[in-house]
Parts: structure tokens; C-alpha cells; sequence
């Protein structure tokens, strides 16, 4: 008891809680830090944030951390080591929000090749000393392992994106991040359809929006970096990609980049 106010050390300690910043975690798995660093490049608008919450754990940006539980937490990079699965359920079970970022934690990214493959066969080719290297057979999603409660997705992430996933889940609500098409971000800027126009392939049909539709802008189809969208009919457009000039194998590999585990699960994908 405290003699001055008569109030319990329980209720001060209560009153610092509720007056203290949100604290933010960010993480790595297996990924190229990519994302990390588009939090990194938002400049400005992360001098504001870091004004309003506490940064407690950021490897990439200061190797000043402290322990959870944290309000939030990012998490950037696929599970492809026992390592792996055994962090993130740590930080699941440390973080009161996980919100994983890119293409590698939403999708398995682009390690998720092996997934097709001898993952024996791979390591045995690119390590000299392969017995010494452990790894899993195959690269997943966070998702896979533990519960999400929002997936950003891309590769890299969008930096307006990001911004507004944080916001939202510090503020309390649903982040505003729409799941429809590339070819509603086309029709949005006024990009020309290169398929119509010009016969260019282009997954921008089924490929989820958030890169403001850069390669179409400039003439180039877009090659699927932040994954299937919310509704895709993946069986209709595989006609139109061999129409205009690809192959099976071109099919295929046009599928099989950043996101090769997440069109893999749409029907109609090759196998």
C-alpha cells in the first residue's frame, strides 16, 4: 500500500499499462528482408509512428530490443526450418496481434519451389556439406503454422498498405485493404489494357491488387507478385495466356515465381 495515495502497488501498475505506448515487434523468417525494409523506407510517416508507439524488437532497424508480450507483431519470411516453426509459435504466443508481410510469409515465396521438387536433391547440389544443413521438405506460410489475424501480401509489400494495416490495428479496427484484381487499379489510372490491346499475357485477371499496377502502366503484363486475388477464375484465363502465345511450360513458370504455393492451391493452376 502505498501511504501517500492508499492505492496498491496492483492499481499503479495497472495505470502505467494503460498509459503506455502500443509496442510493435517486427520479425524475420526465411525471406530477403524486402519488406522489413519498405517500413523502413516509409521515412516520415515512420518518424510519426515511432512517436506514437514503442518499437520493441526490430532486428533490422536497432539492435535495442525487450521481451513481449507485444501489441503487434510483423513477420516477414516463410517457414522452411524446424527453426522456423519453432519461433513463430514463440511469437505467436507473445504477440496479441501477427500480421504477416509479403509474399514469403503469406505464400511461402519464392523457396516455395522446392515444394514441386527433391528438396534432398537441392541441397544436395547447392551445399557442400548438405548433412549439416537442416531444413524442412517443403516452404510454408505462417498461416500453416500458427494463427493470422491479417495477411499482407506482395512482394514487397506496399508502403500505403503497411501503413494502414498498423494503423488499423492500433486504432482497433479492420485494416482497409481492398482483395479485388490488378485490372481494378488498371481501370483506376486509366492504364490501357495490354491484353485487349496489345495480346500481351498478363495475370492482372487473378492476381490480388496493391502495386498500383506498375508493369501494365508501362506496357509489361503483370507477372503475379502479390498472389491470387479474393474470387479468381484461374480455369479462364489459362486459354486466353496460351491464345496469346504461351506455351504449358510457359503457364507454368508464369505461375511459379513469388507465389508459386498460392496459385498452386487455385483451381484450374497447373501442376
Amino acid at each position: 500500500m502505498d501511504v501517500r495515495t492508499g492505492r496498491g502497488t496492483r492499481a499503479r501498475t495497472e495505470d502505467a499499462s494503460a498509459t503506455r505506448p502500443p509496442t510493435l515487434a517486427v520479425f524475420k523468417l526465411a525471406s530477403c528482408d524486402g519488406c522489413q525494409l519498405t517500413l523502413l523506407d516509409c521515412e516520415d510517416e515512420l518518424l510519426a509512428l515511432a512517436g506514437r508507439v514503442e518499437i520493441a524488437h526490430f532486428l533490422e532497424a536497432s539492435g535495442a530490443v525487450r521481451p513481449g508480450p507485444y501489441d503487434l507483431a510483423l513477420v516477414e519470411g516463410s517457414v522452411t526450418t524446424p527453426d522456423d516453426a519453432r519461433r513463430i509459435r514463440e511469437i505467436r504466443a507473445a504477440s496479441r496481434h501477427l500480421v504477416t508481410i509479403g509474399a514469403c510469409a503469406t505464400a511461402g515465396g519464392i523457396q516455395a519451389l522446392r515444394n514441386f521438387a527433391d528438396v534432398a536433391e537441392f541441397r544436395a547440389t547447392v551445399y557442400a556439406r548438405p548433412e549439416y544443413v537442416a531444413t524442412l521438405a517443403t516452404s510454408t506460410p505462417v498461416s500453416a503454422h500458427v494463427p493470422v489475424d491479417f495477411e499482407l501480401r506482395g512482394c514487397p509489400i506496399d508502403r500505403g498498405q503497411l501503413l494502414e494495416v498498423i494503423t488499423a490495428f492500433l486504432a482497433g479496427r479492420k485494416p482497409d485493404v481492398p482483395d479485388h484484381s490488378v485490372c481494378f487499379a488498371c481501370k483506376r489510372r486509366g492504364t490501357v489494357c495490354v491484353t485487349v490491346a496489345h495480346g500481351t499475357p498478363c495475370l492482372g485477371p487473378v492476381t490480388h491488387a496493391g502495386c498500383g499496377a506498375i508493369c501494365p502502366a508501362y506496357g509489361r503484363g503483370c507477372y503475379g507478385c502479390f498472389g491470387p486475388a479474393g474470387t479468381v477464375n484461374l480455369p479462364a484465363l489459362i486459354p486466353v495466356l496460351r491464345r496469346d502465345g504461351m506455351s504449358e511450360d510457359d503457364v507454368r513458370r508464369a505461375l511459379r515465381t513469388y507465389n508459386a504455393a498460392a496459385f498452386a492451391e487455385v483451381e484450374g493452376a497447373p501442376s
